[in-house]
């Protein structure tokens, strides 16, 4: 048997302190394509933030994982959950995944990979993605995977010197095992 965390082009797997320099490319993808501007972050930054990603402890619910691709070993992004609520039976998700390595099939294996684990073995009842309305790639790929569109909050967030919408996506437990059975990526 093939670990539950493997796909046929991909693994999920816990960051480790080598993977900073991943990180810190992602971080220059995510400002180059419009995200989010943050303030740089050093190297030693990186090498912190990746050596503690890798000391910490999962909560079961709430952890980000590193995508390795299948074939090479390279980090080709990082996948988690980041807020959840188990009495509501709620959580939410983010992906992201490296400019060289985006439209391989990366991003869809590995949500299919959480929402199986956090829908089967967690037992939440519905995910939530936030995406910015900008990012058609993402609003595809969610709609692609059976996400729906519920609602728009129009001029939600700040960025690249104006306001943008963010677009809220959901899924429901049921509808992932219909579109997506067990078994199958």
């Amino acid at each position: 048997m093939t670990s539950f965390w493997t796909g046929k082009r991909i693994r999920l797997r816990g960051i480790e302190p080598d993977d900073w320099t991943a990180f810190m490319r992602f971080a220059e993808d995510e400002e180059r394509l419009g995200d989010l501007l943050n303030p740089p972050r050093s190297a030693e930054g990186h090498r912190a933030w990746a050596k503690e990603q890798a000391a910490a402890k999962s909560d079961g619910d709430c952890f980000q994982l590193a995508i390795e691709a299948a074939d090479t070993g390279e980090t080709v992004g990082s996948v988690g959950s980041f807020h959840a609520d188990p009495r509501s039976g709620w959580f939410e998700y983010g992906i992201t995944i490296g400019a060289d390595h985006r439209r391989n099939g990366y991003a869809a294996e590995a949500v299919l990979l959480l929402l199986r684990f956090m829908f089967a073995e967690r037992r939440f009842h519905r995910c939530q993605a936030r995406i910015f309305a900008h990012n058609e790639a993402s609003l595809a790929l969610h709609r692609r995977l059976g996400f729906v569109e519920e609602g728009r909050l129009r001029d939600h967030v700040f960025f690249a010197g104006r306001h943008h919408d963010l677009v809220m996506m959901g899924m429901l437990a049921g509808e992932f095992a219909q579109l997506h059975p067990a078994g199958e990526l």
